[in-house]
């Protein structure tokens, strides 16, 4: 088994570390006990990981860091959204 057959079964399980969160909140509609700080450093740690990944041409990397991404993304507009929601 090659290197990016075990970097692509890595990504797909950590591309569900933020599903869960996101089905809940998207449900609920409430952020209260969700970390804003926590997304907003996903988020950058992400972002940053998908430029590395770009840079040495992984498509681990990329695929895996572009759904995290999505997901950090949307987590974040969902704790902006519902924010002022009581």
């Amino acid at each position: 088994m090659n290197s990016e057959v075990i970097g692509l079964i890595a990504g797909a399980l950590s591309c569900t570390t933020f599903l869960p969160q996101v089905i809940k909140t998207w449900k609920s509609k409430s952020t209260k006990d969700v970390s804003l700080s926590m997304f907003l450093i996903a988020s950058a740690g992400t972002a940053l990981w998908l430029v590395y990944g770009i840079m040495i041409k992984s498509i681990s990397i990329i695929g895996t860091n572009i759904v995290v991404l999505f997901f950090s993304l949307t987590m974040l507009v969902l704790i902006f959204k519902n924010r002022d929601k009581k």
